[in-house]
């Protein structure tokens, strides 16, 4: 009687170089492996993604390189792009400095700066009491939020201009004033929105061990939920300097002097002067655009980290 056929079972690879190379080649990727699908093997599909990219880049690319261009060049024309500079001087950034840029600018990281810490201590509170407590009328607070995403500027432009003048109950007047500008950013519909989320997705046994241990609220807040909601923390800073940043009618309603402008509304002003040319205009356009890529450039892991997040919640 023969002796069964027993299949030969293949050994596991060896721990040594050649073994730990052998299975990195097998569950390693690619190097240009990503969710769209990328790889090194060129082909049809990799030079369309290719071209595909090069499109996209040219076309948010190349505002701003006519913008840094013209800044530098002496005489810009408004009917031609140019990506390069011609006749490169730093005339346009001296006159702009000359017309207060520099002032206004400084007006507008002290509105930005102060209005994103307020905005973040709001709504991170606000978020805290939606998302960890229940209480009447929660769903009617939250909606009163989402209504101010609704309603635009120029909607509440002249009731907002009445407030400032006298505020109810203290009346004072903050016209003319920082105050003026950072008080009606205090709350923003959307990161409590962000933060409401991500705070739900904290699970209760967190929570219910930390009071047991006697932690309240404050310390859970500060020590327990705000650490997990990093991302998120990340995504509304960006997002909300940038909101802060870009306001042009809160700052010239808020205002009773040309010097209380921002950056925003001081382009606008150089825009209209028949003194200087588009040049100047440009030069402006590139100092006030500088705060915000270098917020942007600190914070895009954080900006990156929170989208991915919450597009993989739930």
């Amino acid at each position: 009687m023969s002796a069964p056929v027993i299949d030969p079972v293949r050994p596991a690879a060896p721990d040594t170089p050649a073994g730990r190379s052998t299975k990195a080649q097998r569950t390693t990727p690619a190097r240009f492996d990503t969710a769209l699908g990328w790889n090194d093997r060129p082909g049809l599909a990799w030079g369309l993604r290719i071209l595909l990219c090069a499109i996209a880049l040219a076309v948010f690319a190349a505002p701003f390189l006519t913008i840094f261009s013209g800044a530098f060049t002496t005489n810009p024309s408004g009917s031609s792009l140019s990506f390069l500079p011609h006749d490169s001087t730093l005339l346009n950034f001296r006159v702009a400095g000359e017309r207060g840029i520099w002032d206004y600018l400084g007006n507008s990281l002290v509105i930005a700066g102060g209005g994103l810490l307020l905005q973040l201590v709001v709504c991170t509170l606000a978020a805290y009491a939606l998302a960890r407590h229940r209480f009447r009328g929660q769903a009617l607070i939250m909606m009163l939020f989402m209504m101010t995403l609704m309603l635009p500027e120029e909607v509440i432009a002249i009731p907002l201009s009445l407030v400032l003048g006298d505020v109810p109950v203290v009346h004072v007047d903050l016209k003319g004033t920082v105050w003026g500008v950072i008080l009606p950013l205090g709350a923003w519909g959307f990161s409590v929105m962000m933060l409401t989320e991500f705070m739900r997705d904290i699970p209760a046994e967190i929570e219910e061990a930390a009071r047991l241990d006697g932690v309240g609220e404050l310390r859970m807040l500060w020590q327990i939920v705000l650490p997990l909601c990093k991302p998120a923390l990340g995504v509304a800073g960006v997002l909300g300097f940038i909101m802060i940043w870009d306001q042009y009618l809160l700052p010239l309603i808020a205002s009773k002097d040309p010097t209380d402008y921002t950056v925003t509304v001081a382009l606008s002003i150089l825009r209209t002067d028949p003194e200087v040319g588009s040049g100047v205009v440009l030069a402006g356009a590139v100092i006030a655009l500088i705060p915000s890529l270098i917020v942007y450039l600190l914070l895009q892991r954080s900006l990156v980290t929170g989208i991915a997040a919450g597009a993989t919640k739930g």
